[in-house]
């Protein structure tokens, strides 16, 4: 049994604490979306700057719509998982003309949409709508495991709807967009992964947790998803004309990472290669064909880690002695025109440190 108000004592905690987010300051469903879409898989420190870019160049949802996808990309840029950024778009588009341009205010029609999931949905639409749909992200999975003492794994079912259905009741149904709130608010500021000030806790003296010493022990940790090793190995081919140095980039259309991001010519491999190594594979053969070429330097190894798997990559700077011909889907570019394309935070990283390739 409770011996504290649950909801009283988490708003009182929340007016004291709350951080001052410009997504709190509207009941824009649209703004509030875009929030949520950014920082499913951004710290909030990392997000804001790009939440103010997205609205200062898309300040409502006609806006997105009307935009192109390699604009939004662009912008998305060094966040990852780009297909949140995919869906993004699509579903604006999607609202535009299906819904003239009005976001849907049932949770039911806004779980419907292009990458929004259960939590996203009851998030905008107990912010946006008054609902009273409980939300349960990863803060709010974390709190409620410590303080009821749930011992089942975190992702697992049971323990997804022990935690919702103790929100559910625990909620301000005539303001349930604060009380979910401040239900993620205090998981990220106070009941925090690691070393959380318990001592200090407004909770302490009913969180399970706390009082059997389980603090460090929960939530209870799904095993992690097993990463497997790629090796990249990137030809920057440039070629120079009567005015400027070019080379040849893509985007990627294929069913993999970075889709519909631009990159350079790449020869994957199973293991690291070194470059005579590299001149023999079919691939380089394919390229190059009989022409002359000559590697005038090689980067260091970039290491790029995603969630499922982690890249290994080396960047080949290369002058054809010859002609080279475009593969197929391949084109020529300048700096220039290269710095407006969205590119992976890979590419971004090597053309930061290698600048005086471009010049």
């Amino acid at each position: 049994m409770l011996t504290i108000n649950f909801r009283e004592t988490l708003i009182k905690w929340y007016n004291l604490n709350k951080r001052d987010l410009p997504w709190r300051k509207t009941k824009d469903p649209y703004k509030i979306w875009l929030s949520e879409i950014i920082f499913q898989q951004t710290r909030i420190e990392q997000g804001i700057a790009y939440y103010e870019r997205f609205t200062a160049s898309f300040p409502t949802i006609n806006d997105l719509a009307e935009s192109q996808e390699d604009e939004v990309l662009k912008l998305w840029q060094g966040l990852g998982y780009y297909s949140r950024a995919r869906n993004l778009y699509s579903t604006a588009k999607l609202i535009v003309n299906q819904y003239n341009s009005i976001f849907p205010n049932q949770f039911e029609d806004i779980i419907m949409l292009k990458g929004i999931g259960r939590y996203t949905a009851a998030a905008i639409a107990s912010i946006a709508f008054n609902q009273p749909c409980p939300v349960a992200d990863g803060n709010v999975m974390r709190f409620i495991s410590r303080f009821l003492g749930i011992e089942t794994t975190v992702n697992a079912v049971v323990t997804i709807n022990e935690v919702l259905r103790f929100a559910s009741t625990n909620m301000d149904i005539h303001n349930p967009g604060v009380f979910n709130s401040a239900m993620m608010e205090f998981g990220a500021l106070f009941c925090k992964p690691k070393n959380p000030d318990c001592e200090n806790c407004c909770f302490n003296s009913n969180c399970v947790a706390f009082n059997k010493n389980l603090v460090g022990m929960l939530p209870v940790k799904a095993k992690a998803v097993k990463q497997r090793t790629r090796f990249f190995n990137y030809l920057v081919i440039f070629i120079n004309d009567d005015t400027e140095k070019k080379f040849h980039i893509h985007q990627r259309n294929q069913k993999d990472i970075w889709r519909q991001l631009y990159d350079f010519p790449l020869i994957e491999t199973s293991s690291p290669v070194n470059p005579d190594e590299l001149l023999q594979t079919p691939e380089w053969k394919n390229i190059f064909g009989n022409n002359e070429y000559e590697i005038i330097d090689s980067t260091h190894v970039f290491r790029h880690v995603l969630s499922h798997q982690i890249i290994s990559a080396i960047f080949h700077k290369i002058h054809p002695k010859g002609e080279v011909a475009l593969q197929p889907g391949f084109q020529l570019v300048s700096a220039e025109i290269f710095k407006t394309l969205a590119i992976s935070k890979l590419i971004d990283n090597f053309r930061s440190d290698y600048s005086d390739w471009f010049q």
